[in-house]
């Protein structure tokens, strides 16, 4: 036989091109939500290249014979395909199913001069098919391995055993799964919240170091090393506390404060995970079946409880930073006043190191209207962009909302300010879902006309652009009202990138080079790239930062349990920072903004990249 077709890559693109693909292939396979999955029982087995094309049929043969099918991958070239049947394992007919391909493709194997663990170990799944390879040989393997461990300790049968494949599975025909509560956001996969939960197939991807594996998943575990912290710590142990293998109730106390409490939500799983298991949306799911069931049984009580005091705060951000602002100078002298300062932060539980945000009088909806409104006429724009005032923005960091509207107006956009400010978020981080659906379901009410007349929805603050784009579809599903609003919502750079409003701009060269972290929810997007081409043709070097999360997280990085841990995470930017070239550091989410500012890891607050681009337009 000979190959049909050959590409080839000789450049480093084209290249890192092919790596992709061939890194994307694993991840499809094991995306699969559905009671069926591709099982890598048999996926090791090795013939000589020679006796490949009749292998292969032989294998399909077997495969059609018991009614299902297969993925083929690998090493064609030493003879090593790593085939992965698709079967259901909690149905006695699948059980059998496994069983019996195990045993014929096996038989396959040998009759080639195969070996059925060409690559990887032989373990529980293939132990039993080796004295079938080895016939007498495999008596000699056990008398050696007794003549050395006499009492069998030391990993027992793992090579020359006769564990049953069959067995110990992580579904099987006794396996029950009850989630326990109705799930509140919308689930397009498989089998639903179900599906999310049973994801992890346990590879490991998410123990990755930050200097190898790179990418966002998962901060708190490469900050502490501890499996429980991982995403496959974590999916497992609800799996399991919802099928009744760990007995714990996983709305209870103890379970979100072990298992789900440091997961930060940043997204890093829904795009690194080879099989996307979205953990920031399962635990925002059992977060709020938490607190419901707290409401429930301590009623009013329960705002005695600090924690719970602390959440609502920080839920309800908006309305505090709105009256932060209306009392600006005084609320920022005093959450400068050590007394008042600390009894605050005792009260709610803040970490006393953190200072509290600073609130301008002069908010970005106030500059605004005293200008009159955008300077741009609808008849001279090509485009009109409805600024949704994020509440960071709004009013702790004006400037980046004036930058905004600068830049936006010198490409020719008509700039118009949303009523809306509260577009859920914070609520949702915290597992308050109904409040989150109310408050976002406002937001499509106000800004789904401004879109059926031609405007676009762009926001300054990447953790709420997402929360439009993405978030809103699991609070109100996909399509309809909900789904056009997220179709046209952009973050504010990704809105410059994708309709490339800078290409009319001219920019003064700049010699400053800029280290940019992009926010933790654009990159589990994949949006967090357009900054940066904006910045290069702004005429800026930039340093994209192959980097997780700051630490800081929205409200956690604030709480007084969590600040160890919150420095602890930061630590792995700040060593990046420290070894980048780049001059100034930027950053377009609020929260990284402050995390790197109280770790004085720049001289000054660092800029959103906005003000960078506004900065460098041409006089």
């Amino acid at each position: 036989s000979r190959a049909a077709g050959a590409l080839e890559a000789h450049d480093a693109d084209r290249r890192a091109t092919f790596w992709k693909m061939r890194k994307s292939g694993l991840p499809i396979l094991l995306g699969r939500t559905s009671d069926e999955k591709h099982i890598s029982f048999i996926e090791d087995c090795a013939v000589p290249p020679e006796h490949l094309p009749a292998y292969v049929e032989g294998f399909e043969e077997i495969l059609a014979d018991t009614g299902t099918f297969a993925s083929f991958y690998a090493h064609a070239g030493p003879g090593v395909l790593h085939v992965r049947p698709l079967i259901d394992t909690k149905t006695v007919e699948g059980v059998e199913q496994l069983a019996e391909i195990a045993d014929r493709v096996t038989d396959l194997v040998v009759s080639f001069g195969g070996s059925v663990s060409g690559e990887h170990g032989d373990g529980r799944a293939r132990t039993t098919w080796n004295r079938k390879l080895y016939g007498d040989l495999f008596d000699r393997f056990r008398e050696l391995k007794t003549a050395f461990d006499p009492q069998w300790l030391l990993n027992p049968g793992t090579v020359c055993g006769d564990h049953d494949p069959t067995e110990q599975l992580r579904f099987d025909p006794d396996y029950e799964f009850d989630a326990g509560f109705e799930p509140e956001l919308a689930w397009e996969t498989e089998n639903g919240f179900q599906g999310m939960a049973e994801l992890c197939h346990g590879c490991g991807g998410c123990r990755g170091e930050q200097s190898t594996t790179g990418g966002v998943m998962c901060p708190t575990y490469r900050a502490v090393d501890d499996e429980i912290q991982s995403t496959r710590g974590r999916a497992n142990a609800l799996r399991e506390a919802m099928s009744g293998e760990l007995p714990a109730d996983p709305f209870g106390e103890e379970f979100r404060a072990e298992v789900l409490d440091l997961c930060v939500g940043c997204k890093g799983c829904k795009m690194n995970c080879p099989s996307g298991v979205d953990m920031a949306k399962l635990k925002a799911e059992v977060l709020h079946e938490h607190h419901e069931r707290d409401a429930d049984e301590r009623g009013l009580r329960r705002l005695l409880d600090r924690g719970v005091l602390r959440d609502l705060t920080f839920a309800n951000v908006n309305l505090v930073s709105r009256l932060g602002s209306a009392l600006a100078p005084v609320s920022n002298v005093a959450g400068d006043l050590p007394v008042v300062s600390g009894l605050g932060k005792r009260l709610l539980g803040v970490a006393p190191e953190r200072d509290l945000p600073t609130f301008r009088r002069e908010t970005l909806r106030d500059w605004f209207e005293e200008r009159g409104g955008s300077t741009v006429s609808a008849g001279d724009a090509d485009h009109t962009a409805v600024l949704v005032p994020d509440t960071y923005t709004n009013y702790t960091r004006p400037a980046a909302g004036r930058a905004a509207v600068e830049l936006l107006e010198a490409a020719g956009v008509r700039v118009e300010l949303a009523d809306t400010e509260d577009t859920g978020r914070a609520a949702h981080s915290l597992g308050f879902l109904d409040r989150a659906r109310e408050r976002s379901q406002a937001a499509i009410d106000e800004l789904l006309p401004a879109i059926r007349e031609g405007a676009e929805v762009v926001v300054v603050e990447p953790s709420e652009a997402v929360m439009l784009q993405s978030d809103l579809l699991d609070l109100h599903g996909t399509g309809g009202r909900a789904g056009a609003v997220a179709d046209d919502s952009y973050g504010l750079l990704e809105y410059v990138d994708t309709f490339r409003l800078d290409d009319q701009l001219s920019f003064d060269a700049s010699d400053e080079s800029l280290v940019y972290h992009g926010h933790c929810h654009q990159k589990a997007t994949a949006k967090d790239h357009h900054a940066v081409g904006v910045l290069r043709r702004a005429g800026y070097a930039v340093d994209p930062l192959d980097s997780t999360c700051c630490g800081m997280a929205g409200s956690f990085g604030y709480e007084a349990e969590h600040y160890e841990l919150s420095q602890g995470v930061a630590d792995m930017l700040v060593d990046q920072i420290a070894d980048s070239d780049g001059d100034v550091v930027t950053a377009p989410g609020g929260s990284c903004r402050t995390q790197l500012d109280d770790r004085a890891a720049t001289d000054n607050h660092p800029p959103h990249p906005v003000e960078k681009v506004a900065a460098a337009l041409a006089e």
